[in-house]
């Protein structure tokens, strides 16, 4: 299954605590973008699966207006990749929004692939899913 998810891409954020409660939450940007995950899931009839799991994330970042020439050609020669958002936190935050929704646990991932990669149209990100 693919899915894809336009927009900002938001990586998984520390968790966050409120000190004169005491209570730690997930800052409201990430709970917002695992939202669009869940629901472009759930528009493609995505269903739980029991088996396991490999997931490919590619994040498409819009290139830079303000980038010369010399670095567009050097992002169509594949020489040049975005740094910003960690691939980690952009793989937690999709595996995160998938628990309970793709997959019973993310323990059935045994399979996990995350690329980032510069685009001229809008920013966007591709999650594609295999039963193994």
């Amino acid at each position: 299954m693919e899915i894809k998810v336009e927009g900002k891409i938001i990586g998984k954020q520390r968790p966050r605590a409120n000190f004169r409660t005491g209570i730690i939450y997930t800052p409201s940007n990430t709970k917002k973008y695992e939202r669009l995950i869940k629901e472009q899931y759930k528009k493609a009839d995505g269903i739980i699966s029991q088996k396991d799991i490999f997931i490919r994330i590619i994040a498409n970042f819009k290139t830079p207006k303000s980038y010369t020439k010399k670095k567009i050609k050097e992002i169509e020669e594949g020489k040049l990749r975005p740094h910003k958002i960690d691939v980690d936190n952009i793989a937690k935050v999709v595996m995160d929004a998938l628990n309970k929704v793709a997959y019973e646990d993310d323990r059935q991932i045994v399979n996990l692939e995350v690329s980032k990669r510069y685009t001229k149209d809008e920013e966007n990100i591709q999650i594609f899913i295999t039963e193994l």
